[in-house]
């Protein structure tokens, strides 16, 4: 029994198949697993999540990671898959909280199959929450699990954050499982958002679904799942009849500084080198996801070579694009868009040796990866929509002596903590096109400022990491202000 329990679609463990055929299990990246792991040691906490494998007739026994994190494996059958995280989660909810990018796709059996797979991650969580405990709930995949694992385990406190965007009321009501998907939710003590218009607009929904009534000004607000509202000061009050409160508040999320090592120079200059070493070194880094923009960005380059604003002897444009959800039509649809952009640039502008963009489809190194970063003159972070986006504050991580420069739609989350960046409207063309030339004529004219603005994106990045995050999301959830 553990006092402390992360519940997230995934395990922080991947399967990697050794030469010999045997399998061993490898921690994987993310900011997420190195924010909770203190926590988790000092607790001796658990992990509940799905290991990624489809084999759901030999389930996992609990396990150990090589930092003794245990790890308690939920079971996915191939149709779970289908239906639960690919289907319901990623092809309804997905475009859903992101604008409607594409069309939402609201199938009955894949929201049966979610309801399910919920309910077996709120009944892992139940068994190995000791009394009393913690239990953090991760993520638009598991938004029923609190309702449910509040009937199953009402001793325990929980919290959910949302890792993506929430849309506005409006949007979310035409899911036709909304109340469901509300009172799931509703089973947590502290929700937690990205941003405070994201909190705003889950207040707005939640009213009302639940028909309750009332304004509200601030952050954070509280909320319980039936009654009528009423205003206390800040906070709106909606009393339940056993008078329990949800809270809701915004945590904006970020990255872990201490696993992100400075390149050394030599590593950055071989980059450009391999590159030609480009007067203009443009990056672009994102999963092959329709939201984050990639075509536009592509476009916006292709555009300012040939109005002569850039010089395709003197640009580099690197774009690194990570294999996502593959098996789902608009992903496939978004790679062939965004590789015929890529042929058709490289056709037009490029010479024999030296391309114009440099387009990477593969998971990239992390030391890699942070060489990219310091070598590039400009990044590109283009999203349609994006709760946060990390790669943008990856970036200015790795700029310390204020050099380099941020083209940012405003439409990341990361916006909001990132005014220095050069802003733009990823649904304007023209507005990318503005942006990028901007970036690229105050680095070359105007370096003082380009300076200052870098350097105020690293102390931000710097004094709000990670593990302030989650020190503040659990601080709150043990004592709500």
């Amino acid at each position: 029994m553990s006092s402390f329990v992360v519940v997230a679609n995934r395990l922080p463990v991947d399967s990697v198949t050794r030469p010999d055929g045997s399998h061993e299990w490898v921690p994987s990246p993310g900011g997420l697993v190195t924010a909770l792991s203190p926590v988790l040691k000092e607790h001796e906490g658990c992990w509940v999540g799905w290991p990624g494998t489809t084999d759901d007739t030999h389930p996992l026994e609990p396990f150990r990671t090589e930092d003794v994190i245990l790890l308690h494996p939920v079971s996915l059958s191939a149709t779970d898959y289908e239906e639960f995280y690919e289907g319901f989660s990623n092809a309804t909810l997905w475009p859903l909280y992101h604008d409607l990018i594409v069309p939402p796709i609201y199938e009955r059996t894949w929201w049966h199959t979610y309801r399910e797979v919920n309910l077996r991650f709120a009944e892992h969580a139940a068994k190995v929450a000791d009394h009393g405990a913690t239990v953090w709930v991760q993520d638009y995949q598991l938004q029923l699990v609190p309702g449910i694992l509040r009937q199953l385990r009402p001793d325990v406190k929980i919290g959910f954050f949302l890792h993506i965007p929430f849309p506005s009321a409006d949007l979310f009501r035409q899911l036709p499982w909304r109340e469901e998907v509300v009172r799931g939710l509703l089973g947590a003590d502290v929700i937690g958002f990205h941003l405070p218009s994201y909190a705003n607009n889950f207040l707005s929904l939640a009213r009302q679904v639940s028909g309750a009534s009332g304004s509200h000004t601030g952050q954070p607000d509280t909320l319980t799942v039936h009654g009528t509202a009423r205003m206390r000061e800040r906070n709106a009050i909606v009393e339940a009849p056993d008078g329990r409160r949800v809270h809701v508040a915004a945590f904006p999320i970020s990255i872990d500084i201490g696993s992100m090592s400075q390149p050394d120079a030599q590593a950055v200059a071989d980059i450009r080198r391999r590159l030609g070493n480009p007067r203009h070194l443009f990056l672009g880094v994102d999963r092959l996801d329709y939201t984050k923009g990639i075509l536009q960005r592509l476009e916006a380059v292709e555009q300012l070579l040939e109005s002569g604003s850039l010089d395709p002897a003197e640009t580099v444009l690197v774009q690194i694009a990570t294999p996502s959800r593959e098996r789902i039509a608009q992903y496939r649809k978004e790679r062939r868009r965004v590789e015929e952009a890529v042929g058709r640039i490289n056709g037009r502008f490029g010479q024999l040796g030296h391309p114009v963009v440099h387009y990477v489809h593969r998971t990239v190194p992390k030391s890699e990866l942070s060489a990219c970063y310091a070598a590039a003159d400009v990044m590109l972070v283009t999203a349609f929509k994006d709760g946060m986006n990390l790669v943008a504050k990856e970036y200015a991580a790795m700029h310390p002596d204020g050099s380099g420069a941020l083209v940012l739609s405003e439409f990341a989350g990361a916006a909001e903590e990132l005014p220095e960046s050069f802003l733009c409207n990823p649904h304007d063309l023209e507005s990318v096109k503005r942006a990028i030339y901007n970036a690229v004529y105050t680095l070359e004219h105007q370096p003082e400022e380009a300076q200052r603005r870098m350097r105020a994106l690293h102390t931000q990045v710097h004094e709000h990491d990670v593990q302030l995050w989650a020190r503040s999301f659990l601080s709150f959830l043990k004592e709500p202000a």
